[in-house]
C-alpha cells in the first residue's frame, strides 16, 4: 500500500519512524513508498483471536505514529499494580477470552501487506519471507526465501520488503514488538536464495538500478530514536556501502521514497515545520543528488514524478494550507513552480497517488471523506463524496495504470474494497453480504462549540434501537497534537463496546490535523489550551444532547493525547467517571527541559521551548497533567505503560501516578465513610514498544477496567463478542 503524501504528512509531525498499529495486520501500516512495478495490499482471512494476537506486518514510512519521543534511563524499581480483587479468581472476561483462544471461530478479514514484483508476490508466511507466483498467491504453494528466526530475535516480524529493480535482490526490514530497532537483510534470489547482507538499525530503504544494470540499495541508519545518515550499498562481485549523507542539524530527520514511476530516490529531509528534497536520478545513481529547493523556515513540500514533470504538494503562499503546484524536472527551484490545484478550505490532504493520466487526492473535507481525480491530460476534476460510514482510507497503490483501488474503514467496520475505474469515469463499490453492524448503528458527526465560539467536529457511534441514550455509556477518544487526525481505523473491541450499547465519540480538537494545516497550528506552543477547551466543550455538548452522564462517562488516549486527557482530569474531573490512558504522555515540562533526551530538540515546533524561554515555560507549566495535580476528586485512572517504551518516559508516566495517589489519597482523608475514592492503576507490560494495540491481554484489562468502573453488568459483553464471531 502505498500511503506517500500520508507518510508525509505525518513525517512533519513526527521525528521518527515509529511503530504505529493502526490495523490489524498493518502498522500504520500502511506506506509502502516504492515503484510502480511492487504494490499490492491483498486481503487474508484471519481469526478474531489472532487479530487480537498476532504481530502486525506494516510498512516502515508510515510508522510516524502521533507520540511523544524520549527514551529513559535509569528507572525506578517499578511494580505492576493489582488490585487483590482483580487477581484473586479468573473472572469472566479470562473465561471469555480463553473461549475465544480455544473454540473454533468465524474469519474475517483484516489487512496483510504484500508486495507485487514482477510475477511473484512477496510476503511473509509463518517465520520466514516467502514468494509465490502471483496466480498462485492464495494457494500454500510458495517459495521460502528466509527464515527470520535465523536472526535469533524473540518473535520477529517483517516490517516492510523492497524487490531490486531485476529481481536478482530482495531486501526486508525484520523487527520485533520489544524494541524499534529494525534489521534490514538482502537475500539473493537464486535456486537456493541466501542472505547476501545483513544491516542494524535501517529505518527507510529504495533500490535503484546504474548504468551498468547493478543494483544499488539506499538505506537510512537510525541511531538513539534519530535519522539522520544515508548509504548506499552494492553487492555481489562489486560489495560496496558507503555514507552517502549526514545531516547535521539536530532538529531534521530523513527518509527516503522512490516515485510512483521510479525515476527519481528522493531524499527528504524535514523536521516539524519546515522540508527539503534532494533528487537521485534513478538512472544515474551515482550522480551528485539535485537540491529541488533549500529548506525555508515553515515552508513544507513533497515530490512526485511524471512524464519530465514534478508535482510538488506544499504549504507555500497563501493560504498556508496543502497545495498542488508543477515544475519541469529540470528547473525544479521554487521560483518554478506554478500553481496546479488548490484545496478547499477545512480540508485535510491524506494522501496522493500518481498514474500514468490521472493524480488521484484522498482528502478529508469538514470531517468527511472525499477523492478527487484530476485529469493530467485535461486538467479536469472530479470530486467523488464517499460514503458517510467512511472515517479513514487504506490506499492500494499498485501497477494497474487503469484503475485505483482503495478501501474505507471506521472504527467499528472493517475495511470494504473500492476501485475507481479511469475508463468509466466511476466508482465501483466492492460486491458481497452487508455488514450487519450498518443496520444496527448509526454514525453522526456533530460540532461543539468551544469557549472562543470555534466549532470542534466530533463523529459519534451508537446502536440504532438505544433507547434513553442518556443512561448508556459513553467512551469519549481524544488526541489533538502533531498536526495528526484521531485514529478511526477498525478496532474489533469497539464494535463489541458498541453492539453491547455503548456510544463512542471522537473528538477532533485543535492540535490534531483534521481540518488541514491550521486546526493544527491554533492546537500547538502557546494555543494547546485550545485543545483542552476542545475537548471540555465536546464533552458538555455531548451529555447537553442527551449522550450519556458523567456518571456513565469514560475517556481514552494514547500516547501525546494523554496530555490533554490529563489535563482535563485536573481541571473538570466532575465531567468524567472512569479513565483509559496507554503510553500516556503526561510530563510535559520536565522531559521538554531535558535536552540532553534524543528528540527533545525536534519537539520544540510542537510544545514550545521552556530551558530557553519563560513564557513558553510558564504556559507549558499551566497545562502540564504531572504539574497541575492536586488534592481533589479524581476520575478512576487505568494507565498502560510499556517496560521498553523508548517514545514517552516511562519514569515521567510513574512519577506521575506517584503524585496522583498521593493526591487522591490526601482529598479522600476527610471524606467520610460514603465516599468511594478512585482507582489508580498503572499496569506495566513486560518488553513492549510504545504500543501493542492488538494485545488481548492489554485489550481485557481495560475493558474489564471500564465495566467495573462504570458498574455496567458485564455478562452483556459476553454475548455481542460471541455474536461479533458470525458476523
Amino acid at each position: 500500500m502505498q500511503q506517500k503524501t500520508k507518510l508525509f504528512l505525518r513525517a512533519l509531525k513526527y521525528s521518527i519512524p515509529h511503530l504505529g498499529k493502526c490495523m490489524q495486520k498493518q502498522h500504520m501500516n500502511h506506506c509502502n513508498l516504492a515503484g510502480h512495478y511492487y504494490h499490492r495490499i491483498k486481503l487474508k482471512k484471519y481469526h478474531l483471536t489472532k487479530c487480537l494476537q498476532n504481530k502486525p506486518k506494516i510498512s516502515e514510512l508510515a510508522r510516524n505514529i502521533p507520540s511523544r519521543s524520549f527514551s529513559c534511563k535509569d528507572l525506578l524499581p517499578i511494580k505492576q499494580e493489582n488490585e487483590k480483587s482483580r487477581s484473586e479468581n479468573m473472572d469472566a472476561f479470562e473465561k471469555v477470552r480463553t473461549k475465544l483462544e480455544t473454540q473454533p471461530q468465524e474469519e474475517y478479514e483484516i489487512i496483510n501487506a504484500e508486495v507485487k514484483h514482477g510475477g511473484f508476490v512477496y510476503y511473509q508466511e509463518g517465520c520466514c519471507l516467502v514468494r509465490s507466483k502471483d496466480e498462485e498467491a492464495d494457494n500454500d504453494n510458495y517459495e521460502v526465501l528466509f527464515n527470520l528466526e535465523e536472526l535469533k530475535l524473540e518473535q520477529p516480524f517483517i516490517d516492510c520488503i523492497r524487490v531490486a529493480p531485476d529481481e536478482k535482490y530482495v531486501a526486508a526490514k525484520i523487527r520485533t514488538d520489544d524494541s524499534e530497532a529494525s534489521t534490514c537483510v538482502v537475500i539473493k534470489l537464486s535456486d537456493q536464495p541466501v542472505m547476501e547482507a545483513s544491516f542494524p538499525n535501517v529505518s527507510s530503504f529504495e533500490w535503484v538500478k546504474d548504468e551498468e544494470g547493478e543494483d544499488v540499495l539506499f538505506y537510512t541508519f537510525q541511531r538513539n530514536l534519530r535519522c539522520q545518515d544515508v548509504h548506499r550499498a552494492t553487492f555481489g562481485d562489486n560489495k560496496r556501502n558507503e555514507r552517502f549523507y549526514t545531516e547535521k542539524d539536530r532538529s531534521y530527520f530523513v527518509f527516503l521514497y522512490l516515485t510512483k514511476d521510479s525515476r527519481f530516490l528522493t531524499i527528504n529531509i524535514m523536521n516539524k515545520i519546515t522540508s527539503e528534497v534532494w533528487l537521485i536520478d534513478g538512472l544515474s545513481p551515482w550522480d551528485p543528488p539535485v537540491l529541488i529547493q533549500k529548506r525555508i523556515h515553515g515552508v513544507l513540500y513533497f515530490v512526485e514524478h511524471r512524464d519530465d514533470e514534478l508535482y510538488i504538494l506544499t504549504n507555500v503562499g497563501e493560504p498556508t494550507e496543502f497545495k498542488l503546484m508543477r515544475t519541469a524536472a529540470d528547473t525544479p527551484a521554487i521560483m518554478n513552480w506554478d500553481l496546479f490545484f488548490t484545496m478547499k478550505r477545512n480540508t485535510k490532504v491524506v494522501d496522493l497517488d500518481m498514474f500514468k493520466d490521472h493524480c488521484v487526492l484522498f482528502l478529508k473535507h469538514s470531517n468527511l471523506l472525499y477523492v478527487n481525480v484530476i485529469g493530467l491530460a485535461d486538467d479536469s476534476v472530479r470530486s467523488l463524496k464517499l460514503p458517510p460510514w467512511a472515517c479513514g482510507f487504506i490506499i492500494d497503490s499498485g501497477s494497474d495504470p487503469k484503475n485505483c483501488p482503495f478501501q474505507l474503514c471506521s472504527p467499528i467496520r472493517p475495511p470494504k474494497y473500492y476501485t475507481y475505474k479511469f475508463a468509466e469515469g466511476k466508482l465501483f463499490e466492492e460486491t458481497g453480504h452487508e455488514d450487519p453492524i450498518t443496520k444496527t448503528s448509526r454514525i453522526l458527526r456533530l460540532e461543539a462549540k468551544s469557549k472562543d465560539g470555534k466549532l470542534v467536529p466530533m463523529t459519534v457511534f451508537h446502536k440504532t434501537d438505544s433507547e434513553d441514550l442518556q443512561r448508556k455509556p459513553l467512551l469519549v477518544h481524544v488526541y489533538g497534537a502533531y498536526g495528526m487526525d484521531l485514529k478511526m481505523n477498525f478496532r474489533p473491541e469497539r464494535r463489541v463496546l458498541v453492539e453491547d450499547g455503548w456510544i463512542l465519540a471522537y473528538c477532533h480538537v485543535r492540535g490534531g490535523g483534521e481540518l488541514g494545516l491550521q486546526w493544527h497550528a491554533d492546537g500547538r506552543l502557546t494555543k494547546k489550551l485550545n485543545g483542552l477547551a476542545d475537548l471540555e466543550a465536546c464533552i458538555q455538548t455531548l451529555h447537553s444532547q442527551g449522550f450519556s452522564q458523567p456518571s456513565l462517562t469514560a475517556l481514552s488516549a494514547f500516547s501525546a493525547g494523554g496530555v490533554l486527557a490529563g489535563a482535563l482530569c485536573n481541571s473538570a474531573p466532575e465531567l468524567l467517571r472512569a479513565v483509559a490512558l496507554e503510553a500516556p504522555f503526561v510530563d510535559v515540562l520536565n522531559t521538554m527541559m531535558d535536552t540532553t533526551l534524543p528528540l527533545t530538540i525536534e519537539e520544540i515546533e510542537e510544545w514550545g521551548n521552556p530551558s530557553c524561554d519563560q513564557k513558553e515555560k510558564n504556559y507549558i507549566k499551566c497545562y502540564c497533567p504531572y504539574q497541575n495535580i492536586k488534592p481533589q476528586h479524581y476520575p478512576s485512572i487505568h494507565i498502560t505503560a510499556y517496560e521498553n517504551d523508548e517514545r514517552v518516559p516511562l519514569k515521567g508516566i510513574v512519577n506521575y501516578t506517584e503524585k496522583l495517589k498521593e493526591a487522591v489519597m490526601e482529598y479522600s482523608k476527610n471524606r467520610g465513610e460514603g465516599y468511594q475514592t478512585p482507582n489508580i492503576i498503572l499496569d506495566i507490560h513486560p518488553g513492549g514498544n510504545h504500543v501493542i494495540e492488538d494485545s488481548h491481554k492489554k485489550i481485557t484489562a481495560q475493558i474489564k477496567f471500564l465495566y467495573e468502573e462504570l458498574g455496567l453488568d458485564s455478562t452483556s459483553v459476553f454475548e455481542d463478542l460471541k455474536k461479533y464471531l458470525k458476523f
